[in-house]
């Protein structure tokens, strides 16, 4: 006799180039199965099947042809999927940048959970926390999510770094037309920054497996009292969370903002709140799998 099988409730897919390796489907498949939920996510990597952003709008049909209930969306597609979108929300207006789209009532939802990603993880590690001045590095897309939720959670100033002047530039510009008080700087000493900074937080890719290896800040420029934090999350401790330790600064690494986004999607896809604890339980079996 064969086992019942539950049916599938929601049929999930992620977009991007490379992303076949990506834990986003099983953390969903593995979330679904925790609530008693029949869930399927696949990938749908560009780099595998020969497609590219041009193809998102025709992608988008078919997905909702399929069944579809929604899509994460992931690089280089967060930026181009907006003009294709029905409707979106007021957070995605001010990140400009969607990773997350819902088909509803007929209509294609654009969301973004990233930035309320690294705020959770932030509040959930560091509770006591309320800084006053960060450092960021990086003003991609992870840096706009992180710097737009920060903001959003209060800090007073983000001073922002990054190798691209222009974009460097361009993401205080929109961070200080969405926050008042010129709250977001362009920074020129990172030395000096990070001695008036409680913390720092990297969102390049510098230290992700794959990518340029090293710190994205010199270490010696850290110190025992500052936080670190880290939006790479493979691996977990990334060589500037491992040297932060060292130096005797408390750490936060990218798994958290991981998990809190994809909770976030999980709820937007389902209109179900998943249990936190088995959406980081589901994380770290993956993690232990790889690394086994």
């Amino acid at each position: 006799m064969f086992d019942k099988v539950k049916p599938v409730t929601h049929m999930l897919g992620l977009v991007g180039d490379s992303i076949t390796a990506s834990y986003t489907p099983p953390m969903h498949e593995m979330m679904g199965k925790a609530m008693g939920m029949g869930v399927a996510y696949r990938p749908i990597d560009l780099a595998v099947l020969d497609i590219g952003p041009e193809d998102l709008a025709e992608t988008l049909v078919w997905a909702r042809r399929l069944g579809f209930t929604g899509l994460n969306i992931t690089a280089p597609c967060k930026q181009q999927v907006i003009s294709l979108l029905d409707e979106l929300s007021p957070r995605v207006e001010g990140l400009r940048a969607v990773n997350t789209v819902v088909f509803r009532d007929g209509k294609t939802v654009g969301y973004n959970t990233d930035w309320c990603g690294f705020v959770n993880s932030f509040k959930r590690s560091m509770p006591e926390e309320r800084p006053d001045t960060i450092v960021l590095m990086g003003a991609g897309g992870a840096g706009s999510a992180v710097a737009y939720g920060m903001l959003d959670h209060g800090v007073r100033q983000v001073i922002i770094f990054d190798v691209m002047a222009e974009r460097q530039t361009a993401l205080v510009t929109r961070m200080n037309e969405l926050f008042e008080g010129d709250r977001a700087v362009a920074g020129t000493d990172l030395q000096a920054a990070l001695a008036q900074a409680e913390g720092v937080i990297n969102a390049t890719t510098i230290g992700m497996t794959g990518h340029e290896a090293g710190t994205s800040v010199p270490i010696e420029y850290l110190r025992p009292e500052m936080w670190v934090a880290d939006c790479v999350y493979l691996p977990v401790e990334t060589e500037l969370l491992r040297r932060a330790k060292e130096r005797g600064c408390r750490t936060l690494p990218g798994t958290g903002m991981a998990v809190e986004q994809a909770i976030e999607a999980f709820r937007l896809f389902t209109g179900v709140e998943p249990d936190p604890a088995s959406a980081y339980d589901a994380l770290q079996q993956l993690l232990a799998s790889r690394d086994g």
